[in-house]
C-alpha cells in the first residue's frame, strides 16, 4: 500500500484505504508493507519502486497524483499488478495510459455531490450555499459540478458561492486548514448557511468557521467529503454542526479490488465505482438529514435508473 500525503491519521482519503487494507488482513491473513510519502510527496515514485523491488504481487498507489509514477514503475515491472485511485496511468506528456497491469479506481463523485447539493439547498433558510475546493483541477470541478447541479434541482434561483484555495501546480490547498477556515468565514459572511468542502485536510477548518460564525440567531451547517467526517473529526462541537458528508466509498473501491486479486480475478483498466455500486452516497450520521433522506434516497434512484443525469464537468 503506497498512501498518499499524510498516511494514516488523515482522517480521510488515506485511512478510508487504510479500513480495507486492515479488514482484508484480518480477512483473509496476508501480509503486506505500507509507505507513504514526504510532505511534499516528492519520493511517491521511489516508495512505488521500493515495494515492487521488495516482490509484492499488487500494490495501491492511493490517489491521483501517482498516475505518471504509477506509469514509469509499472512499465519497469510488468509481473506486478498496481491498482491506483482516482486516475489512471499518465506519460510524461499527461496523456492517459492504458497497461495490462494496472487497474484505475475511479468515483462517480458528481452523483455523491448532486445529492448533498440537494440536502444544502433544501436545509438552507438563506438561499445562499458554498463550495470550497481544495485545488482547482478537473477532478474537484468534477465535484463542484455535481453540488451545483444537485442544489439547482431543488431551488433554481438558489446562489452558489464557489471558491478554491490554491491554483495547480500549487497542490496546499489539500492540507491548509487556516485557509479553508477563511475561505468558509467569508462565505457565511455574504449569507452562505451550508457550504460543501472538497479540500481535504483544508476542510477541518470549514468545520471550525461554522461553529465560530454561527450565532444564536443563525446557525451555520458544513458538509464533509469522501469520509464520514462525522466520526472521523471526534469533535462534538465540530460535529454538531456537520450537516452530512459526501460519501467516496474508497474503501470499497480498495476492498474489492484485493479480493479480485486474491481470488484471481483481478482485471486491469478503469472499474468506475458509482451511485449504484454504492461507491458513493451520503452520510446520516447525527440525524441532521433524516426529515430529507426519503426525498434524497428518491434522488439517487433517479440517478441510479438514469432518469436524472449528473454533468461531470462545469460546462455540463
Amino acid at each position: 500500500m503506497a498512501f498518499d500525503v499524510g498516511g494514516r491519521g488523515d482522517l480521510y482519503f488515506n485511512d478510508l484505504a487504510a479500513k480495507a487494507w486492515d479488514d482484508g488482513m484480518a480477512m483473509y491473513g496476508y501480509g503486506g508493507q505500507e509507505l507513504a510519502p514526504d510532505a511534499g510527496g516528492e519520493n511517491r515514485e521511489e516508495n512505488l519502486r521500493l515495494l515492487a523491488e521488495t516482490g509484492h504481487g499488487l500494490i495501491i498507489a492511493n490517489g491521483f497524483a501517482f498516475a505518471q509514477n504509477v506509469w514509469r514503475v509499472g512499465t519497469e515491472f510488468p509481473e506486478v499488478m498496481f491498482a491506483i485511485t482516482d486516475s489512471c496511468p499518465q506519460d510524461d506528456s499527461f496523456a492517459t495510459v492504458e497497461m495490462p497491469n494496472v487497474r484505475c479506481m475511479l468515483f462517480a463523485e458528481h452523483e455523491g455531490s448532486f445529492l448533498v447539493g440537494a440536502a444544502a439547498a433544501l436545509k438552507s433558510e438563506t438561499g445562499t450555499i458554498g463550495f470550497i475546493g481544495g485545488v482547482q483541477i478537473g477532478l474537484i470541478e468534477k465535484f463542484q459540478a455535481g453540488f451545483e447541479a444537485g442544489a439547482r434541482y431543488i431551488n433554481p434561483e438558489i446562489e452558489i458561492l464557489v471558491d478554491y484555495l490554491t491554483q495547480p501546480p500549487d497542490f496546499s490547498g489539500f492540507g491548509d486548514p487556516v485557509k479553508g477556515k477563511e475561505s468558509a468565514l467569508a462565505m457565511y459572511a455574504q449569507g452562505a448557511d451550508v457550504v460543501y468542502h472538497a479540500a481535504g485536510g483544508s476542510g477541518l477548518g470549514l468545520f471550525q468557521a461554522a461553529v465560530e460564525a454561527s450565532t444564536d440567531d443563525r446557525f451555520l451547517w458544513a458538509i464533509g467529503v469522501d469520509a464520514d467526517q462525522y466520526n472521523t473529526v471526534g469533535d462534538p462541537a465540530l460535529q454538531a454542526h456537520i450537516l452530512t458528508s459526501m460519501l467516496k466509498r474508497v474503501d470499497v473501491a480498495v476492498g474489492n479490488t484485493i479480493e479480485d486479486f486474491l481470488m484471481g480475478e483481478f482485471t486491469p483498466g478503469p472499474v468506475i465505482f458509482d451511485l449504484a455500486a454504492e461507491g458513493v452516497g451520503y452520510s446520516t450520521t447525527g440525524g441532521f438529514v433524516d426529515d430529507i433522506s426519503g426525498q434524497l434516497d428518491e434522488i439517487a434512484a433517479m440517478i441510479i435508473s438514469g432518469e436524472i443525469e449528473v454533468p461531470d464537468t462545469l460546462e455540463g
